[in-house]
């Protein structure tokens, strides 16, 4: 908890509004004070503020929820605007080509310590496996494979310092040694794509290829997650490692 004083008005908005999370997407002033520190005067002053703005909404049982208008901002964003748009058509391709989830994500920071794939973009169907990434969302590098292709990226010094940091282990396969990391870094570099199998979610194969460097953007990586059992990687490295590669030429032109 943060002491009430901590930062001005822009750095307590901001407490509310990361306060919210997938599994609690409407909170109730009694828990969001907990969450940020804030005495009830202040949360319940600085929420009619963000209400009156958009940024707030209330729901039923006197609870708040994240308001339109962050939404409509965020569509303003590169990612959106610039990287999301013009991958959709490539991302529908892979997809018609493989039946499979197909996922976009960027690398959240340029820091090694605590960075993670946020995925961006999402095309999927009735028969794809279900996964855990969402719009949104973030994921551990190390986990999944558009994650761990964007690891490949990274210089070796880069590597160290994010092996260095204390990983999690999602499933009973994740690989959070250094040695294990680094072997799939290596591999990720000779075939130009990454392998997570069954590393996030039991059952799951993840498969992923970075975009090539594209100015105004991060770091980006195309991917399909499939069952286990259908998880030809051969074939479907191929596929991604194309539609990356097509994908980043769409984007610098």
């Amino acid at each position: 908890m943060r002491a009430e004083d901590d930062g001005g008005v822009l750095d307590r908005a901001m407490r509310i509004l990361g306060a919210f999370t997938a599994d609690e997407p409407e909170l109730g002033a009694t828990r969001l004070a907990e969450e940020t520190g804030l005495s009830p005067s202040t949360l319940h002053r600085i929420a009619a503020q963000m209400i009156d703005l958009g940024l707030l909404v209330r729901v039923p049982g006197r609870r708040y929820a994240i308001g339109d208008r962050l939404f409509e901002l965020g569509e303003l964003s590169p990612l959106s605007l610039r990287l999301r748009e013009t991958a959709l058509p490539h991302m529908q391709r892979l997809y018609e080509a493989t039946g499979e989830n197909v996922h976009l994500s960027v690398l959240d920071q340029t820091d090694p310590e605590g960075a993670a794939a946020l995925f961006v973009g999402r095309v999927t169907g009735r028969g794809s496996v279900p996964t855990l990434a969402r719009m949104g969302g973030r994921l551990p590098l190390h986990a999944v494979g558009t994650g761990k292709a964007m690891l490949a990226a990274q210089d070796d010094e880069w590597i160290a310092a994010y092996c260095r940091q204390p990983l999690l282990r999602e499933t009973t396969l994740t690989k959070i040694d250094t040695p294990g990391i680094l072997a799939d870094v290596d591999s990720a570099r000779a075939l130009g794509y990454a392998v997570a199998r069954e590393e996030m979610t039991l059952g799951s194969v993840s498969i992923g290829a970075t975009l090539g460097q594209v100015p105004g953007l991060p770091l980006a990586a195309l991917g399909v997650v499939v069952a286990r059992d259908r998880a030809e990687e051969r074939r479907l490295g191929g596929l991604v490692r194309q539609a990356a590669a097509d994908l980043t030429r769409s984007l610098r032109t």
